[in-house]
């Protein structure tokens, strides 16, 4: 059992002030396979003295230096490559398909946003006045649990192409992780302070580096609701503020697509990160005239798919991440069920020989009606609703019917019918096709699924403050 009780500030492993205990919990078995001692106020300010001390040098180096810290950490990352993966899935409880793929996202996020320095333009022309980007300052970073590592690199990656120093506030769950990661980090020699590490609680650490005057901007991902409390305590003192958060992502199958194939490959979507995932296209929607042919299809990939411990190569959904979280989904699967929804496959309950760890079913509700609760609101767990609709402009009108704006994705045997049904839906990032991610493209929501966004250029700007010096 590792214990974890520093923190990272500095350029060093820190004693904290803080002495309250956070449980690490198996969710394969619900063994203790850990502790970490939890940062409190004075320890988050400590690590924010540290960045803003840092920043007054960092800022001025060059894109050259830059571009050979990131790739110290690619390389540095790149070496703890089987120790990342297991460690993901041991705490977190994610299938090994999953947490190798976040793993090529921790190495791709230093990768990309090389590339993405390469042909920035830091000074600009507009008009006959001269724009300088400069770094916004020091960047509160919060992550949650669901991809921790993966977060804390690409954020960390694209401050430090900025010039910003960080403090991470990760999810107390993710403790383990993120101390791997902080030990790659510390092994590729960075210069004290740039990245500093608190774990603690949102309402204590997460709240400091919300509320105090030296952090410039924050960069969140989580659930909307929290991103809500950020952005009011941010606007106090003017944060910037970049919000990642929650999903309802619909998953639109004309009905000139290959049902065989786009059936199967929605339910396999759906069930990504075991359910536990933003992007997930958890509203399937297809026409009402093929309706009983995609529940037959639905049902039959559904049985196919491998809930189970998540060590194994052929799971594709392993356990919820928390029992708290198992609880949530369980919730929904009954409240879908006193809906009126018709339970296609999967349900309340543990599977089979799977009573000891956070397992849920993988479910299915057909003949959802979008209004209901299980068709609005974000379960982050394997459950998909597939919801019927009259045509082309009632499957639009769906699609937008929701207060998030994500992600959407579209199928068709006609791209550009495909592209003009894309074009009209309310939401950051639209797949044509399949499931795809351009780490160079911009990535952020609609609606109330965030503000902001990130990845390549756009993500990029985001660190930056435009300064326009008339001559």
């Amino acid at each position: 059992m590792r214990r974890i009780d520093k923190a990272y500030i500095n350029g060093g492993f820190a004693e904290l002030h803080g002495t309250e205990v956070f449980n690490l919990i198996s969710p394969v078995n619900h063994e203790k396979i850990g502790e970490v001692v939890l940062g409190d106020e004075s320890d988050a300010i400590k690590a924010i003295v540290a960045a803003k001390t840092a920043f007054k040098t960092f800022s001025k180096t060059s894109i050259q230096q830059r571009i050979e810290i990131l790739e110290k950490l690619k390389r540095s990352v790149e070496s703890k490559e089987k120790q990342l993966i297991e460690t993901m899935i041991l705490e977190y409880g994610g299938t090994r398909q999953f947490c190798t793929m976040s793993f090529q996202n921790m190495v791709g996020s230093f990768e990309h946003m090389i590339e993405t320095l390469h042909q920035f333009e830091f000074e600009r022309k507009a008009g006959n006045t001269l724009v300088q980007m400069v770094p916004v300052g020091v960047v509160g970073i919060i992550t949650p649990w669901n991809s921790s590592n993966s977060f804390i690199c690409n954020k960390f990656a694209t401050a430090v192409a900025a010039g910003c120093t960080v403090v991470v506030k990760p999810s107390e769950m993710s403790a383990l992780q993120t101390q791997l990661i902080i030990e790659c980090f510390h092994e590729a020699g960075l210069a004290d302070g740039i990245f500093n590490v608190v774990n603690g609680l949102g309402s204590v650490v997460g709240s400091e580096i919300v509320n105090h005057p030296d952090i410039a901007k924050i960069s969140f991902t989580g659930s909307t609701q929290t991103g809500k409390m950020i952005a009011k305590g941010a606007v106090d003192s003017m944060k910037r503020v970049t919000l990642e958060l929650g999903g309802k992502s619909p998953n639109i199958i004309l009905d000139d697509a290959d049902f065989t194939q786009a059936i199967r490959q929605a339910v396999f979507g759906a069930y990504m990160n075991s359910g536990q995932a933003c992007i997930a296209p958890t509203r399937l929607l297809v026409p009402q005239s093929r309706l009983a042919e995609t529940n037959q299809l639905a049902k039959e990939a559904a049985l196919q798919v491998v809930v189970g411990d998540p060590v194994n190569e052929n799971t594709n959904v392993g356990p919820m991440v928390s029992e708290t979280q198992y609880e949530r989904v369980q919730h929904y699967i009954q409240l879908g069920l006193d809906e009126g929804a018709e339970l296609l496959v999967g349900g309340k309950g543990k599977p089979e020989g799977l009573e000891d760890g956070n397992y849920v079913k993988a479910t299915i509700f057909t003949n959802v009606r979008n209004n209901m609760r299980i068709a609005q609101e974000e379960i982050f767990g394997p459950v998909l609703s597939i919801i019927s609709y009259q045509d082309e402009e009632d499957a639009i009108a769906i699609a937008n019917d929701t207060q998030y704006g994500l992600a959407a994705y579209v199928t068709s045997s006609d791209e550009h019918r495909a592209l003009k049904v894309a074009s009209r839906i309310e939401a950051g990032r639209v797949c044509i096709n399949g499931f795809k991610h351009d780490p160079l493209a911009p990535f952020g929501g609609f609606k109330q699924s965030g503000i902001g966004r990130e990845f390549g250029t756009y993500g990029l700007e985001e660190y930056l403050e435009p300064k326009s010096i008339l001559i």
